[in-house]
């Protein structure tokens, strides 16, 4: 039952009431498990307390702890309010009325490196995409050290084979359980979900490809400027959180006690921990626990991942993410240089510096060939997928940025929120609202209506899946471009970057190896969303 200004929809675990936005019904702040507190610290997600007298669900849930300042600056918007319990989602929908058919549902990851970020951010809003019929999902998960632990006391708690470090990939599979259980209620069709992310988001869409404890939760993916720096080791994990022990002066002499006293920490400042003072780094996803039991490229390359269609790509200054953190194009000519690779890569870039030449490679090594690696395994594994590459740059900024679009760029274009949502509302043309009309739909068409069976998707210009490496008249491969040379064309690539990324793809396996000191910083730090500097 509703009313035009406050909808209500009952949910398994209880009644919510909503607000209204442009014609879309929204409900704010709905918690999908418990609040991960004091005992529930470093555990699963747990059921949460139903109640009976309507939920009001018209603002923003807590984000998870953070530095909201940077998050402000470089991350999308301000995510406050803040709170160790963050465990909420948001959903945006045209109907309420389950009479009528069942729409496609898209559930939004956001991105953040996994230490900044919430689903509740300005440039997130579904309204846009809702209004082009579908269901609108957006949600909160433990970043940092809340979100990725281990340490040996806390595996005592677990049966063998069953220990849980990666609590945030759990979050969004419990996220991913609630829209199966409820969105119904909402007109969304929970046999017919897709899941999309940038950066840490994209990551986590593939990390949820590769848990046996997603299956079944969702039916396609999209991964936006997904990195290829590998996920920490389990005994890398566990070092690190006896490190984090230490730091905290944690004194406990049995697993219960030492549990107990970590447990106990306020974590209001885990965030603020100087990882270099501290002698461990950033918090990752980790690899050989029961939500990821191996790392993501190793279930790729054994074709053990969901078999379900896939989008991924990347953008054209995806490495500026790197320069923001402090990883230059000289890091990565040094890093060539000891690898033996440095004379061999530059004949594939010719007439650049070695500035140019180290933001290129940046952007190939660490996304472009991440990006044709794994489309290339879900192909082998008999599975669709469709490569993009995106270029395109705001009307009106142009020619501040020659580089072309930078991380995170994208976004505005694929959620259609350019428009509405600051800092891109500010400048955004009427050239730049239809190419986000045009990109949007492409996204929206893929969750509409693609399937294994399918072979393109509908579009200005039709996307044919991706088809393998390129064999002279037989087949080749098509990429599509989203705005070449930073404008407004959409058109198809053929065998787009194929000998730069078959010379990067050994590379990139050894990545680890080859950057080692500065990987895991940057690796905690992906993400930075730095069209909001324009």
């Amino acid at each position: 039952m509703s009313n035009n200004n406050e909808p209500q929809v009952t949910t398994k675990e209880g009644p919510i009431l909503g607000s209204v936005d442009d014609n879309i019904f929204v409900f704010k702040g709905i918690p999908y498990a418990a609040a991960p507190l004091d005992t529930l610290r470093w555990r699963p997600p747990q059921p949460v307390q139903h109640w009976s007298k309507p939920l009001v669900a018209k603002e923003n849930g807590n984000s998870s702890l953070q530095d909201w300042e940077l998050c402000e600056e470089i991350g999308g918007g301000d995510p406050r309010p803040l709170h160790e319990d963050c465990l909420y989602l948001n959903v945006w929908t045209p109907q309420i009325d389950t009479k009528t058919a069942l729409l496609p549902v898209m559930v939004w990851i956001h991105g953040g490196g996994y230490v900044i970020g919430s689903g509740g951010l300005p440039i997130y809003i579904g309204t846009p995409l809702a209004k082009r019929a579908a269901v609108v999902v957006s949600i909160n998960y433990r970043l940092g050290h809340l979100g990725f632990f281990a340490h040996p006391a806390l595996d005592q708690e677990y049966p063998p084979g069953e220990v849980v470090n990666n609590f945030a990939l759990l979050d969004q599979i419990a996220a991913l359980e609630w829209v199966q259980r409820n969105i119904a209620s909402f007109g969304g069709d929970p046999g017919n979900v897709t899941i999309f992310g940038q950066s840490a988001g994209g990551r986590s869409v593939l990390s949820l490809f590769a848990s046996p404890g997603a299956k079944g939760l969702f039916h396609k993916g999209i991964a936006q400027s997904v990195y290829g720096l590998p996920d920490a080791t389990r005994q890398d994990a566990l070092e690190r959180g006896e490190a984090f022990a230490a730091y905290y002066n944690v004194r406990g002499t049995n697993p219960t006690d030492i549990a107990a006293e970590l447990r106990g920490l306020d974590a209001d400042d885990f965030w603020k921990i100087d990882a270099k003072e501290a002698r461990f780094g950033g918090p990752v996803p980790i690899s050989g626990d029961s939500v990821l039991p191996l790392p993501i490229l190793d279930v790729f390359e054994q074709s053990g991942q969901a078999s379900l269609p896939l989008i991924i790509g990347n953008t054209s200054d995806d490495s500026s993410v790197l320069t923001d953190f402090g990883f230059g194009p000289e890091d990565v000519i040094d890093a060539l240089r000891k690898a033996g690779q440095y004379e061999a890569v530059k004949l594939l870039y010719p007439g650049l510096d070695d500035d140019e030449l180290g933001r290129q490679v940046g952007r190939d090594l660490l996304f472009t060939t991440m990006s044709y690696l794994i489309a290339e395994k879900h192909r082998l594994a008999g599975a669709p997928s469709w490569r993009y590459y995106f270029d395109y740059v705001a009307e009106k900024i142009r020619a501040d940025y020659p580089n072309g679009a930078r991380h995170g760029d994208e976004v505005p274009y694929v959620l259609d929120t350019g428009s509405i949502a600051p800092p891109t509302n500010a400048y955004f043309s009427e050239q730049d609202q239809t190419f986000a009309e045009d990109v949007s739909h492409y996204w929206l068409q893929f969750a509409r209506s693609t399937s294994n069976a399918s072979t393109s998707i509908a579009g200005v210009v039709t996307w044919p899946k991706h088809n393998g490496p390129p064999i002279i008249v037989i087949r080749n491969n098509q990429t599509m471009g989203f705005g070449k040379n930073s404008g407004n064309t959409i058109a198809l690539e053929e065998n787009f970057m194929w000998l730069r990324v078959s010379i990067f793809e050994p590379i990139l396996k050894d990545l680890a190896e080859i950057i080692p000191k500065k990987a895991g910083r940057i690796h905690s730090l992906l993400q930075a969303s730095s069209y909001q500097q324009a």
